[in-house]
């Protein structure tokens, strides 16, 4: 009897190309090992191909391998896209929304009442991720949205930008006092290296960051890799060091952090764009338009409130 190659399949076998491990593979789809073992074996059955080298340590995808994990990504996007598309016509139903760790704890405080408020019946599934896996999930048709800095050009994606949000110096008062010494105008390129504490890894803000500083994270002696802006900030507030606060968590982290300081950079201050990310072609009509305003009012009006509190010389906090 011919068999068909399932959807069930596909999304093991491309459970197993992103761990690279049939354990890991397996533990991520919630199956035993032999389980997940058995179905790649039967769909290499079916395709009459090898997919994987088994390897003592791992694994490494063939070129057919290669070659079906692209048209596997292509095509389980598209039937999460036709479910997706069953469920939000308008912003009602599911709506299942990623958000970036530096933007979600302060933007979705204030935008989630706005959101029930808009209609009470809507089921919000929020995934506070990583800018990489959120894009992931965006593209496998996991995410319907999500709310991501400088969003990558590309024809398979649509962006409505919601706000910009400028980065502000934060530390203690006597660490500005002492960075800013000397200076008619305080630019994050003239900082100390050696003063700097960023996010860990794969963070966007301490990629930009570093951008705007010109720097290379092997030249940070203070690299502690915080997973958190709130960590960062207790940090610099005992002293440690300096760090980029976003405007959008000044209100938030000032409140929490009482002996931190926070000072504007000279202009072109530097700064990130905050914007909603959907797949070009997801059916965004309603329901985008709605997320999209809500997100950019309440991102807006955090924003404005931090930059009438924070002029370019030295605030303190409390």
């Amino acid at each position: 009897m011919l068999m068909s190659v399932t959807l069930r399949q596909l999304s093991y076998f491309l459970a197993l190309a992103e761990a690279r491990s049939f354990g890991g593979a397996a533990q991520s789809v919630h199956i035993s090992q032999p389980a997940l073992s058995m179905q790649i074996k039967e769909l290499e059955t079916i395709l009459n191909v090898t997919l994987v080298e088994r390897l003592p340590r791992g694994l490494h995808l063939t070129r057919a391998g290669r070659e079906l994990e692209q048209r596997a990504r292509r095509i389980l996007a598209e039937i999460g896209e036709l479910e997706a598309a069953a469920r939000r016509k308008t912003l009602t139903g599911r709506l299942n929304l990623g958000v970036i760790p530096t933007v979600a704890p302060y933007l979705l405080p204030h935008a989630l009442p706005a959101l029930r408020a808009d209609d009470r019946t809507r089921d919000l599934r929020i995934r506070e991720a990583k800018t990489e896996e959120l894009m992931a999930d965006l593209q496998s048709g996991r995410l319907d949205a999500i709310v991501i800095a400088e969003p990558p050009p590309g024809p398979d994606l649509a962006a409505e930008p919601l706000f910009e949000d400028r980065f502000l110096l934060a530390g203690s008062a006597d660490r500005i006092a002492a960075a800013a010494e000397g200076m008619e105008a305080l630019r994050p390129s003239v900082l100390d290296p050696d003063q700097l504490l960023l996010l860990d890894e794969g963070h966007c803000l301490a990629d930009q960051a570093l951008e705007v500083c010109g720097l290379d994270r092997r030249r940070l002696r203070l690299d502690l890799g915080a997973a958190s802006l709130s960590t960062l900030c207790g940090l610099v507030g005992q002293g440690i060091g300096l760090t980029f606060l976003p405007e959008l968590a000044a209100g938030t982290e000032t409140s929490a952090v009482r002996q931190m300081a926070l000072r504007r950079f000279a202009a072109p201050e530097p700064a990130r764009r905050i914007a909603l990310v959907r797949r070009s072609t997801s059916d965004g009509e309603g329901w985008f338009a709605t997320l999209s305003g809500i997100l950019a009012s309440s991102g807006q009006t955090l924003i404005a409130a931090a930059r009438a509190g924070i002029a370019s010389g030295p605030r303190t906090s409390g």
